[in-house]
């Protein structure tokens, strides 16, 4: 009896505790969101006047959005540790951030993860699946200037029009630094099978933990916003990170490597109502000077490929020992946790709720003078 009765009360409290979680968020969504949109809506003024100065307020905010998304892993306990390269330097150069994909809990590492590497969150453009653009945070992302793109043969040509079109509009008008994708162009579980079976008949590299990534919107970027090429290869002999240049240009590839306990996927679901114990996600960095990317679509196919190949053999190691292989000639490979500073969620959360406030108080005031 007493067994049955510790399960009971365990399986209540999560219960409630998904319920008080969700209650908040949802409550957390409706009083940020609309007040984003109406800030932004009556600093339209500044917007003609000054530019960049709206973009950068519309930049501090939306790094405020996303920690707000990020305080809700952070107090459920689910948290980041860092390994490889240390990208901070590299917050005021312009760099593409390549990631493996395995589910919905990808965006939200990301989200808590880069929110300590400087400027880097309101500079960031990201591309995501259309589907992003019908959530909650799809209207901000609009707002904000990220590219949603379809998938599949019958769009692929003209998102990759789109995307040109897209980077040449928006990533320097709005003082973009870091653009962020997913070459493999879905979830690994929906993508897997597909992958192994188009590797068998190309003789490709067999994958397991990650799905060979897709070329075109890797290629688009780095025609679009890489350097001049000389001989095949984005020509620039590459900045010290965080030195200034004066010709615009990608100067970096940061590669991110995603890892999950027991490769189980955090998933927005988990994110959101915390049913999960406490779990530690993994990220390791690797990063490239542009440089050594060629931009011709063979070569850049196989550097590419590599690329991947690199994040399955990280992988399969980290899953096998619970941490990421050291590089040549290291015994050991030293990781960070990454933290966030709970003082300054909270300033933001007071904030988003002291805006609702403000917000529905001015409408309510608005309606009773015209009704």
């Amino acid at each position: 009896m007493a067994p049955h009765l510790h399960t009971a009360r365990k399986l209540f409290w999560i219960l409630m505790n998904s319920l008080l979680r969700f209650t908040f968020m949802f409550v957390n969504n409706c009083v940020a969101i609309p007040s984003y949109c109406l800030y932004l809506l009556v600093l339209q003024p500044l917007r003609v006047v000054d530019a960049p100065t709206f973009w950068y307020i519309e930049g501090v905010m939306f790094r405020w959005l996303l920690a707000m998304v990020a305080s809700w892993g952070w107090c459920a306990g689910y948290t980041v540790t860092e390994w490889g390269d240390d990208v901070r330097p590299m917050s005021e150069d312009e760099a593409m951030v390549i990631v493996n994909h395995q589910s919905t809990g990808d965006v939200c590492t990301l989200m808590m993860c880069l929110q300590d590497k400087g400027t880097v969150v309101r500079k960031m453009m990201w591309l995501m699946d259309h589907v992003f653009k019908y959530t909650n945070f799809g209207v901000v992302s609009l707002i904000h200037g990220d590219f949603f793109i379809r998938q599949g043969k019958a769009h692929r040509e003209k998102q990759l029009v789109y995307l040109k079109d897209h980077l040449d509009k928006y990533y320097y008008s709005r003082d973009r630094k870091w653009i962020v994708l997913f070459p493999e162009g879905g979830f690994l579980r929906k993508r897997r099978e597909t992958s192994q079976s188009f590797a068998k008949k190309k003789d490709l590299p067999y994958l397991t933990h990650v799905t060979l990534p897709r070329l075109g919107a890797t290629e688009i970027i780095l025609k679009t916003l890489g350097p001049q090429q000389e001989n095949g290869i984005l020509g620039t002999e590459g900045n010290p990170p965080g030195q200034s240049i004066k010709a615009k240009g990608l100067q970096w590839v940061i590669d991110m490597t995603i890892a999950y306990p027991n490769a189980r996927p955090m998933d927005i679901q988990t994110w959101i109502f915390g049913y999960r114990d406490p779990t530690v996600t993994h990220v390791h960095y690797r990063t490239y000077p542009i440089k050594d990317v060629p931009v011709e679509s063979e070569a850049l196919t196989d550097w590419l490929y590599q690329r991947f190949v690199e994040k399955e053999k990280l992988l399969a190691h980290f899953y096998k020992t619970g941490a990421f292989p050291p590089p040549d000639g290291q015994k050991e490979l030293a990781s960070r946790n990454m933290t966030l500073d709970n003082v300054w969620l909270l300033i933001v959360q007071t904030f988003a709720f002291a805006s609702g406030y403000m917000w529905y108080s001015v409408l309510t005031h608005i309606y009773c003078w015209f009704f």
